[in-house]
C-alpha cells in the first residue's frame, strides 16, 4: 500500500527541484552586460558572407533555377547553418568563418579564361540581355517590385532571430550575445529591434499600393482603424495564449524584459493602430501625388516622426521620474498593471519609432525607380578592369540599377550612424543604449545597422547574376537565355521560404523553443548535444518554411 505521506513528500521534492531549475534558468539570462558593436557586427556579417558565396555560386550557374533536395541542402548549410555556427561554435572567431565564406566567393567571382565558344555564348547572352532589358523599361516608375536583396536580408534576419531564441538557453550560446539587463548592446537586443524594423520595411509595400490605387483616401479613418485592429487581433490572441501558457507551465520568465504580463506579441499587436494614427496625421500634410512622384520626400516624413517620438520619449526619461519608475520602482503583488508591465508599455514608444524608420526605408526600396540614364551602358571603371568584357558589362548593368537605391541606403546608414555617435558620445549627449527602455540611442542603432545591412545586401546583389524586373504580362515572354532570370528567382530559395511566412515561422520558432525547454535539460547539456538539438530545430523550421512556400501557402497573421 502506498503511503500518502511518502507520495506527498516526493511531490514536494519534485516541485522544489522544478522551482530551483526555473530559478537557474532565469538567472542564466539575467544581469548580463552584452558585448561591443564590433563583436556584434562581425558575427552578423556571417549572414552577408554566406549570401555572397550563394550569389557567386549562382552567378557561375552552379544551381540557379534548380529546386532539387540537394540544392535546398546546400542552401540550408550556407544560409542557415552558417548563422547557427556563428552564434555558437565560431562565436569566438567570427573572422575565420567570414573568411571561410568570403574567400571562395571572391575566387568564384573572378573571371575565367574564356574559350572562343564561350565568347560566342557570352555575346549571345548579351543580345538576350539587351532584348530582355527592353521589357523592364516598360515598367512605370513607382511600380511595386520584388527586390532579391530584400528577400535575402529579411530571410537572414528571421533565421538569426529564430535560432537565437532557442540557442540562448544553452551554454554553447555565449552570454554576451543574450539580452542585456538594462544598459548596453548585444546580439539579441539587435535581433528584437531588427524584427520590428523589418516589419516596418515590408509594411511600406501595402501603404504605397493603397496610395497608388487611391483606396487609402476613399476609406475614412474609422474604416482604416478597423482594418488595423483586424491585424492586431491575431497578435493579441497570441500574446494572451503565450501569457497563459507561461503562467500555467511555470515557464522561466525574465520579468525585467517586458514585465509580469507583457510579451513581444503585445508590442507587435499595438503597432497597427498606432501606425495608422501616424499615417492619418501625415495625410494632413501630404499631397495626392507624394506617394508615387516623390518617395524620398515621404520617406523623410516618416523619419522625422520616428525621431520626434524617440526624442520626446528620451526627454521624458531624463527630465521626469519616468526613468527611475521603469528601472527601480517596486514590483509587488499589490502593484497596478502599469507598474507590473512598465518595461513593455513604455518601450513601445521606441519600437514604434523603429517600425516607422523601417517603413521609411521600405518606401524607398519597394518601388521601381530607374536611374535617368538607364538605357545608357555604364562606362567601365578601374574597379571593373579585372573582369572580362561580358562579366564587366553584367556587373555594370546591375550596379547601374542600384545607382538610385544603393547610395540612398548608404546615405541613410551614414546619417543614422552619425546621429547614434552624437547621442552616445561622451563629448555630446552621452546616452547609453538600452533595449529595456528602447531609448533614443537604441532606435538610432537599430536604424543605422539595418540600413547598412540593406546596403551591403544590395551591393552583393549587384555582383550576382543578371536579372530583370518584369510585368506579369511580359514575364512569360522573357528570359530566352538561361542567364536571364526574373528578379524573384535570384534570391536564395530558403530565404524566400522564410520571407514568405515570416511571422508564422517566428510563431513556430516560439512554439519549438517552448517544446524543447519543457522536454530537454538545456542548462546541463553538452556542447555536442546542444549543437545536435539546434541543428534539428533549425532543420525542422526550414522544412516547415520550405513546405509552406512550395505549397504556395501564405499565412497572414
Amino acid at each position: 500500500m502506498i503511503d500518502p505521506a511518502v507520495e506527498m513528500h516526493k511531490d514536494a521534492a519534485a516541485y522544489e527541484a522544478a522551482m530551483r531549475y526555473k530559478l537557474r534558468k532565469e538567472a542564466f539570462v539575467s544581469n548580463l552586460s552584452g558585448s561591443s558593436l564590433v563583436d556584434i557586427n562581425l558575427v552578423t556579417l556571417v549572414a552577408a558572407s554566406a549570401i555572397l558565396l550563394w550569389t557567386a555560386l549562382s552567378k557561375r550557374g552552379s544551381f540557379r533555377g534548380s529546386d532539387t533536395p540537394v540544392i535546398y541542402m546546400i542552401d540550408f548549410l550556407l544560409n542557415v547553418s552558417a548563422i547557427l555556427f556563428a552564434f555558437t561554435m565560431y562565436s569566438s572567431v567570427p573572422v575565420f568563418l567570414n573568411l571561410a565564406l568570403t574567400v571562395p566567393a571572391v575566387l568564384l567571382l573572378l573571371p575565367l579564361q574564356q574559350s572562343p565558344n564561350a565568347k560566342v555564348n557570352a555575346q549571345k547572352r548579351e543580345q538576350d540581355w539587351t532584348s530582355t532589358k527592353e521589357q523592364e523599361k516598360q515598367l512605370e516608375p513607382g511600380t511595386l517590385i520584388v527586390r532579391p536583396f530584400l528577400t535575402n536580408y529579411r530571410g537572414a534576419m528571421l533565421i538569426a532571430t529564430s535560432i537565437a531564441i532557442l540557442a540562448v538557453d544553452f551554454h554553447i550560446f555565449p552570454r554576451r550575445f543574450a539580452k542585456v539587463e538594462t544598459w548596453g548592446t548585444s546580439l539579441m537586443d539587435l535581433g528584437v529591434g531588427s524584427f520590428v524594423f523589418s516589419a516596418g520595411l515590408v509594411s511600406a509595400r501595402t501603404v504605397v499600393r493603397d496610395q497608388q490605387q487611391g483606396s487609402w483616401r476613399r476609406a475614412n479613418l474609422v474604416t482604416r482603424m478597423i482594418k488595423a485592429l483586424r491585424h492586431s487581433v491575431p497578435l493579441l490572441v497570441l500574446g494572451v495564449v503565450r501569457l497563459i501558457s507561461v503562467k500555467n507551465l511555470d515557464y522561466a520568465e525574465h520579468v525585467s524584459e517586458y514585465g509580469v504580463h507583457w510579451n513581444f506579441f503585445f508590442t507587435l499587436a499595438l503597432l497597427p493602430p498606432c501606425v495608422e494614427t501616424v499615417d492619418n496625421s501625415l495625410a494632413l500634410f501630404r499631397s495626392s501625388t507624394t506617394a508615387t512622384s516623390n518617395p524620398s520626400r515621404r520617406s523623410v516624413r516618416y523619419d522625422l516622426v520616428a525621431l520626434s517620438i524617440s526624442l520626446a520619449y528620451e526627454i521624458l526619461l531624463n527630465n521626469t521620474r519616468l526613468l527611475s519608475f521603469i528601472l527601480i520602482a517596486p514590483r509587488t503583488p499589490d502593484s497596478d498593471l502599469l507598474t507590473k508591465n512598465r518595461e513593455g508599455i513604455f518601450s513601445f514608444f521606441g519600437y514604434l519609432a523603429v517600425f516607422l524608420c523601417g517603413r521609411s526605408t521600405g518606401i524607398l526600396v519597394c518601388q521601381f525607380r530607374p536611374p535617368p540614364n538607364q538605357i545608357k551602358q555604364a562606362q567601365p571603371s578601374k574597379a571593373r578592369k579585372a573582369f572580362s568584357s561580358a562579366e564587366a558589362e553584367a556587373s555594370a548593368v546591375l550596379l547601374e540599377r542600384n545607382k538610385v537605391i544603393l547610395p540612398e541606403l548608404v546615405l541613410r546608414s551614414i546619417i543614422f550612424v552619425g546621429l547614434y555617435m552624437l547621442s552616445a558620445s561622451v563629448y555630446a549627449v552621452n546616452l547609453t543604449v538600452s533595449r529595456r527602455l528602447a531609448n533614443l540611442p537604441y532606435v538610432l542603432w537599430i536604424a543605422a545597422f539595418n540600413n547598412g545591412q540593406l546596403a551591403l545586401f544590395a551591393f552583393i546583389e549587384a555582383l550576382g547574376p543578371k536579372f530583370v524586373f518584369l510585368n506579369h504580362s511580359t514575364a512569360s515572354e522573357s528570359g530566352s537565355s538561361s542567364e536571364i532570370v526574373k528578379a524573384e528567382h535570384v534570391a536564395s530559395p530558403v530565404m524566400q521560404a522564410y520571407n514568405k511566412n515570416g511571422l508564422a515561422i517566428f510563431l513556430v520558432a516560439n512554439l519549438g523553443t517552448g517544446l524543447v525547454n519543457l522536454t530537454v535539460d538545456t542548462l546541463n547539456m553538452s556542447a555536442a548535444g546542444a549543437m545536435g538539438v539546434l541543428l534539428i530545430y533549425a532543420g525542422a523550421l526550414t522544412v516547415v518554411a520550405v513546405g509552406l512556400h512550395r505549397s504556395a501557402i501564405s499565412i497572414k497573421i
